[in-house]
């Protein structure tokens, strides 16, 4: 459409929801933004996507009021527009769904919604009126949430939906999105996708951030992306590729969900038999898992984060002691009377790279090598004991920073001051480098660039052709689809069903991951 022949009789009406102009944005010596220009055409969804780093957020979070740009200038629907905080943003029609929901677990749906703005007219006549308009909302965009439940005891997908109400309550007409789909399960996604088309169909503009590029493809009209900090493309969804995306993200070619071949597996490294775990609250967060893990194969664990995934790698890296049942390595058993100890676990061959790297993967304090040595200070090529040798371990340091392409490559430098995704890197080089027979693998791409999911995926594959056993735990349900010789799924800490990956799909893995038994699930594989 040509901007200039919308003007009639001095009268400017611009066919974009969205303008923004020149943004520079820095913090200290990082310029998270530069020279950033996008145009957003109203009623379309338009996908923004780049490397972590990239200044995707940094730049939505200047939309949405929680930063102030340097320099350059936004428009909504065609005119000038001044953000000093996220209020003012709502004002002009501008709503966000942050990737951690922001909802008070004791209140109900409802209560939830009108948080904030119910208005002059009392508590309960603002709710009841607030109730009315929701109803509306709920039909007219396929919303179906329950206004009297308790946010709690609702499922993730529910609450999302609470929290678009919530921006279109207050008058949003430009939505938000920030990864929207990371703790949704396949169902759950395409459920929000409809939404979202139902919402385009009604003028609502809406801006997707996300690492997925097959979502990108699904359901946007165009997409942008930025790398370092910079917008490097602009095009209409349908004249792109994944490929042709990743290459811009990255700046270089890289394969993307490549499919790799199964092999012959070897002997059973782990056998797992009616493990259970009782968390702190009392509760059952692990129930009579069994399976046995193969030298040379992935056993992917499937299943939305918090259903009994995390406790399970806990028990086998030797963090947390079984409640019931037990697990056996080679000749050793492990159960409630004789516990596992992770000093131990490494002796027998086993690696662990946690889900979570701050609390358990690293001491943010330590530099990288100190990091890259933890758990393997009797390590007897880096010194005697407590006698280690500094020098030596800094060039070991280095040696596989640059391995695993760890930025910057330096090895004095204190985790902390490193990028989520070259921590993580960390962490991986650490684990791998020690050759396990049995590598327990939690989120190994969470925070990590496309380019180095290419290198960590690569390096699980061989590290499998080399026959060790591999129980990878991943929300990426692509991840599990593209790496997994066999597909472990849990639901509210229990076993559903385990798959050979050639009769996967996701719908029967979506169902499963939403505690559908397996017999139930094989009967659509569509």
């Amino acid at each position: 459409m040509n901007i200039e022949n919308s003007k009639q009789n001095g009268d400017f009406k611009s066919p974009f929801a969205v303008e923004i102009k020149n943004i520079n944005k820095s913090f200290g010596p990082v310029q998270a933004n530069k020279e950033i220009s996008l145009n957003v055409s109203g009623g379309t969804i338009h996908g923004i996507i780049g490397e972590n780093g990239a200044g995707k957020s940094t730049l939505m979070s200047i939309l949405y009021g929680f930063y102030q740009p340097d320099s350059g200038e936004i428009k909504v629907h065609g005119k000038l527009a001044y953000f000093k905080q996220p209020s003012d943003a709502l004002r002009l029609g501008i709503g966000m769904v942050h990737q951690h929901f922001m909802l008070v677990p004791n209140f109900t749906a409802l209560e939830n919604i009108v948080l904030g703005a119910e208005g002059k007219t009392g508590l309960y006549k603002g709710l009841q009126k607030a109730r009315k308009k929701l109803e509306k909302l709920k039909q007219a965009y396929g919303l179906e949430v329950e206004l009297d439940s308790l946010t709690e005891n609702l499922p993730v997908g529910i609450q999302q939906r609470i929290e678009i109400l919530k921006a279109l309550y207050r008058g949003a007409r430009v939505l938000i999105l920030d990864e929207p789909t990371g703790v949704l399960t396949p169902l759950e996604t395409e459920q929000l996708f409809e939404i979202l088309l139902a919402l385009k169909s009604e003028g609502v503009t809406i801006l997707l951030i996300t690492h997925k590029l097959h979502e990108i493809m699904a359901i946007t009209d165009e997409v942008s992306v930025m790398r370092q900090g910079k917008m490097v493309a602009n095009t209409l969804t349908k004249h792109t590729s994944p490929e042709m995306l990743a290459e811009q993200m990255v700046g270089r070619s890289v394969l993307v969900n490549n499919k790799y071949e199964l092999q012959s597996i070897g002997k059973v490294a782990l056998s797992v038999e009616q493990l259970g775990v009782v968390d702190k609250r009392g509760f059952d967060s692990l129930k009579n898992a069994s399976f046995d893990l193969h030298a040379g194969e992935i056993l992917g664990i499937a299943g939305i984060a918090g259903n009994g995934q995390s406790e399970l790698l806990s028990v086998l890296s030797g963090i947390t002691q079984p409640s019931s049942g037990f697990f056996k390595i080679e000749e050793h058993l492990f159960d409630a009377k004789k516990n596992p100890n992770p000093r131990l676990m490494r002796q027998l061959g086993v690696s662990h790279v946690p889900e979570d790297r701050h609390s358990e993967g690293l001491v943010l304090q330590f530099q990288a090598f100190e990091s890259v040595i933890l758990g393997y200070e009797n390590n007897k090529k880096l010194g005697n004991g407590f006698f280690t040798n500094p020098d030596t371990i800094q060039a070991y340091c280095s040696q596989l920073q640059e391995s695993f392409d760890v930025r910057p490559q330096n090895p004095r430098l204190y985790s902390s001051q490193f990028s989520g995704g070259n921590q993580q890197k960390l962490v991986l080089s650490r684990e791998i480098s020690s050759t396990p027979k049995i590598l327990l693998v939690g989120q190994p791409t969470r925070g990590v660039d496309i380019g180095a999911i290419e290198f960590i995926h690569k390096t699980l594959i061989g590290m499998r052709n080399n026959g060790c056993a591999i129980l990878l735990v991943s929300v990426e349900l692509e991840e599990i689809l593209s790496l997994s010789d066999r597909i472990l799924v849990m639901n509210s800490g229990e076993i559903m069903g385990i798959v050979p990956k050639i009769t996967a799909t996701k719908a029967m893995l979506g169902k499963m991951m939403a505690g559908i038994p397996i017999e139930e699930a094989k009967e659509d594989k569509k």
